[in-house]
């Protein structure tokens, strides 16, 4: 396990949240915040039912939000030795999809002024969807990651490559 039992979001991901996601009768970001990362017990349980693996526990996740379907973003603790910020953001969607959203917070916050959530990061349900850069969110990325800056498509493409396994490491849990 990585040790990490903060369940306080960073400053950064906070400023984030608490602006508004607009679904836009689905033209939109189909994005639901949590005021606060789901409880250990919480992530437990979801994780043994996502997975169907009662062997489980959800250690290595800290989710922060849903999609209208269920579906959870969260940094998933998997460099070891490094703070929530350096771990990358991930979507496990309610029928099995999975995708690597960004490979740390910084990249994250500019997948979001981007015009993304992490579903639309990761998967391609609406071929006529197109992401529309979001002027508060660009704010919250330029103070907290503007050294990091980038385009929501690179942010995207850098995670997938980092992690091209996160699929299947994610099904070779499931039962």
């Amino acid at each position: 396990m990585i040790p990490t039992d903060d369940r306080q979001f960073p400053a950064a991901l906070a400023a984030a949240l608490v602006l508004p996601f607009d679904y836009d009768d689905g033209n939109g970001v189909d994005f639901e915040p949590f005021p606060a990362f789901l409880s250990i017990e919480e992530t437990t349980d979801w994780f043994r039912a996502w997975t169907g693996n009662a062997e489980l526990d959800g250690d290595r996740f800290r989710v922060f939000g849903q999609d209208g379907s269920g579906g959870y973003a969260a940094f998933w603790l998997i460099r070891p030795h490094r703070p929530l910020v350096d771990q990358p953001v991930v979507f496990l969607g309610s029928e099995g999809e999975t995708g690597v959203v960004a490979r740390d917070l910084s990249a994250f916050l500019w997948v979001l002024a981007g015009g993304y959530g992490p579903r639309e990061a990761t998967t391609s349900y609406e071929p006529d969807w197109t992401a529309r850069h979001n002027q508060e969110l660009t704010a919250v990325a330029e103070r907290f990651a503007a050294d990091h800056k980038q385009s929501a498509a690179a942010g995207i493409e850098q995670a997938t490559r980092e992690f091209p396994d996160f699929d299947d490491t994610i099904m070779e849990l499931c039962r």
